[in-house]
């Protein structure tokens, strides 16, 4: 194998490749299986028949391709024109053979079959209070680019994420739902995380759903929202907004979304899960974590043990790593803030009117006039604030 020549046909074209080391084939720990030229089991498929012998036949030259490949999945430059059957039963070998679980070949391996086949790797990802899977395998998630909704609730992202440029990338173009609820972000945080969609108009261009309940924002702080342009859902639950006639009419003003009296279907957990081929690979990751982690736990009290003195030191970094369920106990008693934009945008004045006590006639003419501005305004809107010290900081930054 180490003397042979390699070609590989690349967009029609056939070319010798030089400089790359196959996977070799494992060791048979058995002394008697000396032979170089006795077949990997792996070839051959062992049933028995009805007197109950053993009996084996070989794989198809198919299958056999395939584990080869699998085995050397880092060498494969696209797999692009591949058709879909082909490339689900790779994924399938290639996570068989754990080459995801491997921190230097993963990343590149899933941004190989999601360049192929995009949203039939993973188009739905949630990561709901599991913030060290997410810092664990960072480089791995930013591989999913076909995502259309994406569950970050609980990470602990904090202000200054780095993740905060992915999600704003042409990475994730058709990203249609996002939850970033229960994470410490604040004015300035959201202020940072829209800075490229406010500066440059892109970024975010089909986000339809977005959760930010649970951070301590205020309502200056939905200003912000404006330049996402599809923004027709949005959750403030927990936050330090409270619900009136001035929050609606605010609401209504920047966001051009109405108050929901019961709270929406859509902003429930069990409606966000994991989908795609890629599910597998994620439940590996957590299960893979947790063993890690228990296993660094162990060794931790043992070296504390011998210190006698660390032990104290190490309890109190074990229980700081204890996943975020929730920032708030009484989550589920926190009175629902949903807003949505209403189907038909001509019966708005009036469905505001019923969930605001009685207003003068003057403020319907103002909203009346507020609705035919929003029908006038395009999608990007043209009105922003200026820029501040701080937004050509963040923006030079990117």
């Amino acid at each position: 194998m180490d003397s042979s020549t390699i070609y590989v046909r690349e967009k029609g074209n056939l070319r010798r490749v030089n400089g790359i080391v196959l996977a070799q084939p494992k060791q048979v720990s058995s002394c008697r299986r000396t032979n170089p030229f006795v077949l990997k089991k792996e070839h051959f498929i062992f049933t028995y028949n009805e007197e109950g012998s053993l009996r084996y036949t070989t794989k198809s030259l198919f299958d056999i391709t395939l584990l080869f490949v699998a085995d050397n999945i880092h060498h494969v430059d696209s797999l692009i024109g591949f058709p879909e059957q082909i490339g689900d039963r790779l994924f399938a070998a290639v996570e068989e053979k754990r080459v995801f679980l491997k921190p230097d070949i993963s990343a590149k391996a899933l941004q190989l079959f999601t360049e192929a086949y995009g949203e039939m790797v993973l188009g739905s990802l949630c990561l709901r209070n599991r913030f060290p899977l997410l810092h664990e395998r960072i480089d791995e998630i930013k591989t999913f680019q076909s995502l259309r909704t994406l569950d970050l609730f609980g990470c602990r992202l904090g202000d200054n994420h780095e993740l905060f440029q992915h999600l704003t990338s042409s990475s994730l173009a058709n990203l249609i739902q996002l939850f970033i609820g229960g994470n410490s972000l604040s004015d300035a945080g959201l202020q940072r995380l829209t800075t490229p969609i406010r500066m440059m108009h892109k970024g975010l261009d089909c986000l339809q759903l977005l959760d930010i309940s649970y951070n301590p924002i205020s309502e200056k702080a939905l200003r912000y929202l404006k330049c996402i342009p599809k923004l027709i859902k949005l959750d403030v639950s927990g936050t330090n907004l409270k619900i009136g006639t001035g929050l609606k009419t605010t609401i209504w003003n920047e966001l051009g979304l109405i108050h929901s009296e019961t709270p929406l279907d859509s902003f429930n957990h069990s409606v966000c899960k994991t989908e795609g081929w890629a599910e597998q690979v994620v439940s590996q990751w957590e299960t893979n974590g947790s063993q890690m982690a228990k296993q660094k736990k162990i060794e931790e009290s043992r070296a504390s043990a011998l210190r006698f003195f660390g032990r104290q030191k190490f309890v109190r970094e074990a229980l700081n790593a204890a996943p975020l369920v929730c920032e708030n106990a009484d989550e589920t008693n926190t009175e629902k803030l949903h807003f949505y934009k209403p189907d038909d945008a001509r019966a708005t004045p009036s469905t505001t009117d019923c969930h605001a006590p009685s207003p003068a006639p003057n403020l319907n003419k103002r909203k009346r006039q507020s609705q035919e501005s929003t029908h006038q305004r395009p999608q990007k809107h043209s009105p922003s604030p200026p820029l501040t010290a701080e937004d050509i900081d963040l923006l030079n930054s990117y």
